[in-house]
């Protein structure tokens, strides 16, 4: 495995990369702040995949009470994770999330008005009073093109968006194309997209399924069957996933787990807890989300 690569990319951003960590971060503040904040950021950064395949073997069994980790990553996947081990969970299923989570803190101090840490769709953010962030959601990652955004304002308690579905980079057990979370922070967020995505599912001869383990042999899934391939559905059973899904959307919203959810499949739209989400083209499908989460008071 080649060691951690930084590049410098087009408007101040900057793309660090190691193994399968993939980041895009950017600021804005005073260049001095900027610049030594980076610097801590990437003195860091160079450590995490090494403290994480230290403890690899923990973080992919199920998550439970007993589940021991040391590194702060690690311990914040677990941390993540734990509210859905009533389930079947791995703190994998958080770990780009709490990646970019550990990272934003270098960000988060005096002169530096705002930032975000982009982990491949995982996403930390900074924002110092009076800051707001511009976030984009695009339904399929295969065809990437904004179809809403929701300008997060520093008064929300909003600190993390993630997006899971089966066209992701990791597996999923459900259908979605896309399920876009708002949390308190990226690993919150990072492990509800996958809980949320997963219950998005029916069975239909259109719908692949292969064994997680016969894709990739490490899988932290085993033999659990996940979806490769999504042909076209009837619209009623596309909505009665995408019903099931924004179920357990409610109900997480519910308990405080998340502060809201859009799960998209096939041009359908179903929504928790939105208040403030802008369509920038006319012509989105009726069944998006009209709104996210709205910033509290002050």
């Amino acid at each position: 495995m080649s060691g951690p690569i930084r590049r410098a990319l087009a408007a101040g951003r900057e793309h660090w990369r190691h193994g399968p960590i993939d980041l895009v971060i950017q600021a804005w503040g005073d260049p001095g702040a900027v610049a030594a904040a980076y610097a801590a950021a990437w003195q860091r950064f160079t450590a995490v995949l090494g403290e994480l395949v230290h403890e690899l073997a923990s973080l992919k069994a199920p998550v439970g009470a007993t589940t021991q980790v040391r590194g702060p990553v690690a311990v914040r996947m677990v941390d993540a994770c734990l509210p859905f081990a009533s389930g079947f969970i791995t703190p994998m299923a958080a770990v780009a999330g709490s990646v970019a989570d550990e990272m934003r803190q270098f960000f988060a101090v005096a002169g530096i008005a705002r930032a975000y840490v982009n982990n491949g769709g995982d996403i930390a953010l900074h924002l110092a009073p009076g800051q707001t962030l511009t976030v984009g959601v695009v339904p399929d990652a295969y065809r990437p093109s904004v179809d809403g955004g929701m300008v997060l304002d520093a008064r929300s308690p909003v600190r993390g968006v993630a997006t899971s579905g089966w066209r992701g980079r990791s597996f999923s057990l459900g259908i979605a194309d896309s399920v876009t979370v708002l949390a308190r922070s990226a690993a919150e967020a990072d492990a509800a997209a996958t809980v949320i995505a997963n219950a998005v599912y029916v069975d239909h001869p259109a719908i692949q399924r292969r064994h997680a383990c016969d894709l990739k042999d490490d899988s932290d899934l085993g033999a659990r069957l996940v979806t490769v391939a999504v042909g076209e559905l009837p619209t009623r059973l596309a909505a009665d996933a995408l019903d099931r899904g924004a179920a357990v959307a409610d109900e997480l919203l519910g308990r405080d787990l998340i502060l809201g959810a859009a799960l998209a499949l096939q041009g359908q739209w179903r929504c928790a807890g939105c208040a403030g989400l802008t369509a920038p083209r006319e012509e989105l499908p009726a069944q998006r989300p009209a709104q996210w989460p709205a910033p509290c008071a002050a």
